[in-house]
């Protein structure tokens, strides 16, 4: 068996591990899907109004904010990845790990994968809850899909993010003060609850860099009565770039943690 089999075979054993422990806390799979509806509603239904103002560009607030619940949903869960990689290390799982053929990057990756899993089933729940609320997605099942790989790209990105971390920080109050710092400028300087065009315009500058607005861009794009498959694509491509670089610095910095114990 190659290096490349190996590695996919040991992943899908991890992967198939991880989602175990994940079935046996349904408290746990109720949050997951619990959230992003308090999300949709709660944000729905403060922020209806807003449509209103000229130039926002939306002529329903649920149609506008169901690809933005969706984003910031992945953000949020994905963020909190490095607690599970701190978890195991804690409880010795991770250098018990260390003891077997498992291939190395396979451990890394099988976190990431679990997160993608959650992350979809969360957004599938989004999209639904938004359709039986009224939403309209004239963009099909090919908009809503480009949706729903936008943010996994997006989570990953973020999961990966917070394995590094959790491996060179190995605290949970650094991890919780980061992601506190992190979660509201991302979410705020993004079109996720306010039109881009209504932003003053450093914070559109800003947005432009930010991959939570690319997630936004894509999906929207693709959503859109005349899908924009350009600019989807391009946003997708950026994402898909940052989440190879992210997972292979949380790979590099895994070897590195093996390395130090």
């Amino acid at each position: 068996m190659n290096s490349l089999a190996m590695t996919t075979a040991h992943t899908f054993w991890m992967t198939n591990r991880r989602l175990k422990v994940l079935v046996k806390q349904p408290v746990f799979v109720v949050i997951l899907l619990v959230q992003p509806a308090i999300w949709l509603f709660l944000f729905g239904n403060l922020f209806r109004r807003v449509v209103e103002l000229p130039g926002f560009g939306a002529t329903n607030y649920l149609d506008y904010i169901v690809p933005g619940v969706a984003v910031m949903t992945a953000v949020s869960s994905n963020m909190w990845a490095g607690m599970g990689v701190l978890e195991e290390i804690e409880r010795g799982t991770m250098n018990r790990l260390l003891t077997t053929p498992v291939a190395r990057s396979a451990i890394m990756n099988a976190m990431v994968v679990e997160q993608a899993f959650s992350t979809a089933v969360q957004v599938v729940a989004i999209i639904l809850l938004g359709l039986l609320a009224g939403a309209d997605y004239p963009g099909g099942v090919a908009g809503l899909t480009v949706l729903v790989v936008a943010c996994l790209l997006l989570g990953v990105v973020f999961s990966a993010l917070s394995n590094t971390l959790g491996m060179l920080v190995r605290q949970r109050e650094t991890i919780i003060g980061i992601n506190t710092l992190l979660l509201l400028p991302l979410t705020f300087l993004s079109s996720a609850f306010m039109a881009a065009s209504l932003m003053p315009s450093w914070m559109r500058t800003i947005a432009e860099a930010n991959p939570v607005n690319w997630a936004l861009d894509a999906g929207r794009a693709a959503m859109a009565v005349d899908p924009d498959g350009g600019v989807a694509a391009s946003r997708c491509g950026w994402l898909l770039a940052l989440a190879v670089a992210m997972v292979v610095l949380s790979t590099r910095t895994f070897r590195a943690y093996q390395k130090s114990v």
